[in-house]
Order: structure tokens, then sequence, then C-alpha cells
């Protein structure tokens, strides 16, 4: 699972690269990402949550990850959260790599 959220946000980090304009936007651009854990299942549990935050932590790629981690670490159930990690990391893998792609592929030659 770590691989496979490594390999995801690896590839969104070559996308937001390739297409700033500057080395230095270039390694700004993912900063945003070590926020997600916070805002999802990772230190409290969404139903703590109100309304509208806990909507965005239901939906996004890093409560089910985070679920199936502490699932697979502690002995207890994955339940349906592996699935939905899995293919959350593999949607984005698949995407930011084509994105990646399409962006270099596009890139003039110097």
């Amino acid at each position: 699972m770590l691989l496979l959220i490594s390999l995801a946000l690896t590839w969104l980090s070559v996308a937001l690269g390739a297409r700033s304009k500057s080395v230095e936007s270039a390694g700004n651009a993912p900063m945003p990402l070590p926020l997600l854990p916070f805002l999802g299942s990772g230190f409290a549990p969404t139903d703590s949550m109100p309304d509208r935050l806990r909507w965005f932590a239901d939906h996004q790629p890093f409560t089910p990850v985070i679920e199936t981690l502490r699932g697979l670490l502690l002995g207890t159930g994955v339940g349906h959260n592996g699935v939905l990690a899995a293919a959350w990391c593999a949607g984005g893998t698949a995407a930011c790599f084509l994105w990646a792609r399409r962006l270099y592929d596009r890139a003039p030659v110097r």
C-alpha cells in the first residue's frame, strides 16, 4: 500500500513539476499534499468532524489509504477500504503518468 501511494504521489509531483514555469515553482507545487492526511481520518475519526469537512475527508484518497494501513498494521479488518485505496492509487498513478507524459511530449527542445 505504501508503494502504491508513493508511486501515485511521485507521478503527481512529476506532472506538477513539468507544468511549472520555474525551478522554484516546481519545488513548491506539491507542498499542499502533506496537509491532506490532516484533513482525513489520520488523526481524528471522520464522524467527529463538521459536515463539510467530513464529506471532504470521506471522499479524498488519503482516508481509504490510512484506514487500510491501520487495518493491516493492527490486524483488524480492512473492509472495502483496501479496494478503494488501491483504486485511488492506480487511478491517480495512471492519470498523473499520462498527464506528465503529455506535458513532456509538448515541452520545447532546448
